[in-house]
């Protein structure tokens, strides 16, 4: 008996899939719009030390007499412009802007991994075993699928208390059915092909038949999820945060600059909230658009 391969690949004159959908990803306009906006912005917020004229975190580069200035106006020293103007605590808003990004795609990042870890491993296993264990692990992934996530997270936070850690724990209870569910779905399918079975009899271990064998052919499905869970994970999270449950006010995100800025709408003071959330809004249509394409392009029923 001849050893089938590890994962399925097409065919030299196609070329790799993975370069395939690399192309065809950089092929979609708006696709390419997301992709570049995405980069842009991930590029900013790691570098919001050296492209902010202050650190908002830091009070010894506060004047609250620089409180909720409009943008374009110039610092009391007269060394720098406020161009997105500041806010009720007189920090920079463009400087809070990048580093309330930050706070968001760390946490958007951070519980989109850990989750596509529990869920994918819970979702091999589920596939793989079979029977009682696959039955109890499909039930809880239908109990945590079952309940409004913002619901849950509001329940989970109020016993929790604010921080960072605390959001991303939360945000990974609610996503890893997701991923679980998805890539059930996807190994239940692979485990019976021909190279399962001859991975079988050359006597691997079901963890290597898992990791080597099932698992890379369960990823197109598994990045498509992780890419939207990142969005839906920063938005929970600006939510959160905006109804005080989220991070604390000393690690603002965009969701927490976008409360702050609340109270201040009716008087006319609009820049506080606006370019936070427009910040957000971007953020979250690039995620979005990069998704959706590699959604269309991963998808083996799709149109290439």
């Amino acid at each position: 008996m001849s050893e089938a391969p590890a994962t399925r690949s097409l065919p030299s004159s196609q070329g790799s899939p993975w370069r395939l959908a690399c192309k065809q990803l950089i092929n979609a306009p708006s696709a390419l719009i997301g992709l570049v906006l995405l980069i842009v912005l991930v590029v900013a917020a790691v570098l919001a030390p050296w492209l902010t004229p202050q650190n908002p975190y830091d009070l010894m580069q506060l004047d609250v007499l620089d409180a909720r200035l409009e943008p374009g106006t110039e610092n009391g020293e007269g060394t720098f412009h406020y161009w997105l103007g500041t806010d009720g605590q007189g920090r920079d808003l463009f400087s809070a802007i990048l580093y309330g990004l930050r706070i968001s795609l760390y946490v958007g990042l951070g519980s989109a991994a850990i989750a596509a870890v529990v869920g994918t491993t819970l979702g091999l296993i589920a596939a793989y075993a079979g029977g009682r264990t696959e039955t109890l692990i499909m039930r809880l992934v239908d109990l945590m699928l079952s309940f409004p996530s913002i619901l849950v997270a509001l329940m989970v936070l109020a016993y929790l208390g604010k921080g960072v850690g605390n959001v991303i724990l939360t945000l990974v209870l609610l996503e890893w059915a997701y991923y679980a569910r998805a890539v059930r779905g996807q190994a239940m399918v692979e485990k019976q092909k021909e190279y399962v079975e001859a991975a079988r009899c050359l006597g691997l271990s079901h963890w290597r038949i898992l990791v080597q064998q099932i698992l890379p052919n369960c990823l197109p499905p598994l990045i498509v999820i992780a890419t939207l869970q990142v969005a839906r994970a920063i938005t929970l999270e600006a939510t959160l945060s905006f109804l005080g449950l989220g991070v604390p006010i000393t690690e603002p995100s965009l969701g927490l600059l976008i409360a702050n800025g609340y109270q201040y709408m009716l008087s006319g003071e609009y820049w506080i909230s606006v370019f936070p959330g427009l910040t957000l809004l971007c953020t979250i249509m690039a995620i979005n658009l990069v998704g959706d394409r590699l959604r269309d392009v991963l998808n083996p029923r799709g149109v290439r």
